[in-house]
């Protein structure tokens, strides 16, 4: 099997390890080749150093080197040097990069500045990790995600890692927009990995600023409507699986329901999709919806949910 697919932060990439768990119970001796075109629109540069926080977060849980208990950042960590930082009076303090996480961004940031791409120094990272997966960002041109937000201070734009780690969306967005999205292409391998693929699954991420995007980089999302395409709702029972998507789909105006973003990605891009028991009276023409239990609560059920979109897709596939 050649999969494609779109990931965000934590929920994508528990959602990528369940997949490879799936993969291997369907079919042991046909390893299947699997694409993970990821999202760099919540990329910013901290002290210096570019950090891409979700194609991290999905090469350190694919390579075991994630802290489980958060989903993000690296296991054992410690802060020294995020301390010494704060002594100085440096800012911001409000995003906790680890002395271990610091060496990641650090190679980053050296090889971009010698003129590598994003998609090859991702590479050179994950090489170190081994995954199981190739790791492809959305694009290697620059790309961030602001939000546009009213406070005492007036209207203005930040950076959506101000507003969702500092702020915890605590002020509403009045809006959201990937900065550079409409000069941007997609990284080299992207459009090759869709066309080649047997079918394309969308993950529980995000669907605004992970899933959401990954579309808006110019000729994703028309490669990826030739393609079969089966997408894992993120939203059970009116409520978020994990973070805080409803503020972002209220930024857009759009409902928390697995009903709303079905419609939000569309029935010319998804062909199957995921829905929880409590949903399954969602239903949009031209798309096959079937409900099982959906919250990845353990190794076991999220091998289960990757294994029934895997199931899904082969057979609208096929």
């Amino acid at each position: 099997m050649r999969i494609v697919c779109l990931a965000g932060g934590i929920g994508g990439a528990r959602f990528l390890r369940g997949l490879k768990a799936a993969c291997v119970e369907a079919a042991p001796e046909e390893p299947a080749e699997i694409t993970v075109i990821g999202n760099t629109g919540d990329d910013i540069t901290l002290f210096g150093l570019r950090v891409c926080p979700d194609l991290d977060t999905v090469m350190y849980t694919l390579g075991g080197g994630i802290n489980e208990e958060q989903g993000w950042g690296r296991t054992g960590e410690t802060f020294t040097v995020k301390e010494e930082l704060a002594a100085y009076g440096m800012e911001p303090q409000w995003f906790g990069l680890g002395d271990r996480d610091f060496a990641t961004h650090i190679i980053r940031t050296q090889m971009l500045a010698a003129g590598y791409p994003l998609s090859q120094v991702t590479e050179a990272l994950c090489a170190r990790w081994q995954p199981g997966v190739r790791l492809l960002p959305m694009t290697d041109d620059r790309v961030e995600t602001h939000v546009v937000v009213e406070d005492e201070q007036g209207r203005r734009a930040i950076h959506f890692q101000e507003w969702w780690v500092r702020l915890r969306a605590s002020i509403p967005a009045r809006q959201i927009a990937l900065v550079g999205a409409d000069e941007a292409s997609p990284a080299p391998g992207v459009l090759d990995a869709v066309r080649e693929a047997d079918f394309v699954i969308l993950p529980p991420s995000n669907p605004v600023v992970s899933i959401g995007t990954i579309l808006q980089i110019p000729g994703i999302r028309s490669a990826l409507c030739e393609k079969t395409v089966v997408g894992v709702s993120p939203i059970i029972g009116g409520a978020p699986v994990r973070g805080m998507a409803d503020a972002c789909l209220t930024a857009i105006g759009v409902e928390t329901s697995a009903q709303a973003v079905l419609e939000l990605y569309g029935s010319d891009l998804v062909d199957g999709w995921l829905v929880a028991e409590e949903d399954k009276a969602v239903s949009l023409y031209g798309v096959a919806v079937e409900a099982c239990p959906l919250l990845m609560d353990s190794p076991e059920a999220t091998r289960d949910i990757a294994a029934a979109a895997l199931t899904l897709a082969r057979g609208l596939a096929s």
